[in-house]
């Protein structure tokens, strides 16, 4: 996973970005949330990791201009700060938080909360690729995906549904098949 980090310290910055290496996610690093914001606007991580209190822009102020923009995918955006408390983090998921860890770092917790990241970013791509269901041929019952090319809705519907999909003619289309064979 793309992940970006908005982090002044630069020891935490460093812990961070060592433990996201090691779970083999391709990291950007950003000393405030002003130049997360720049790296963000240039290339929009999957994931935005970021401290509260930066110098420039700090993390809420970031988090919400991530929401305000059309990214082409969702970003799942994780608060880790020193900041402690049911206001802070009702804050947090005001400006558009996904999650909320406290420092220091705790690796286990980060892993699982990726996990987390990781099956919620998959529903979204799912859900993404359902909404191309959306343009689709009547005639020939083809869906056009995001690159402009028609394929099955089959091809489409069975692995979201983890089913496979038969073909079949309701009534209504029957009884007019039935007359239009009569005439």
């Amino acid at each position: 996973m793309r992940i970006l980090i908005a982090e002044d310290d630069p020891v935490s910055r460093t812990v961070l970005r060592r433990a996201l290496d090691e779970l083999g996610h391709e990291v950007t690093e950003a000393a405030d949330g002003s130049e997360a914001w720049e790296a963000f606007q240039k290339s929009p991580a999957e994931m935005v990791v970021t401290d509260w209190m930066m110098p420039v822009m700090d993390g809420p102020t970031l988090c919400r201009h991530i929401r305000e923009v059309k990214a082409p995918h969702y970003v799942y955006v994780v608060f880790l700060s020193i900041l402690d408390g049911k206001s802070r983090y009702l804050e947090a998921m005001d400006a558009g938080a996904d999650d909320f860890l406290h420092k220091p770092l705790d690796k286990e917790q980060l892993k699982a909360r990726l996990r987390v990241a990781e099956r919620i970013l998959g529903l979204h791509r799912e859900i993404n690729q359902l909404r191309g269901a959306l343009r689709f041929c009547p005639g020939c019952k083809s869906y056009c995906d995001d690159h402009g090319h028609w394929e099955p809705i089959e091809k489409l519907l069975e692995p979201a549904l983890h089913t496979e999909i038969t073909s079949r003619i309701c009534p209504d289309c029957e009884t007019r098949l039935a007359r239009a064979g009569a005439d």
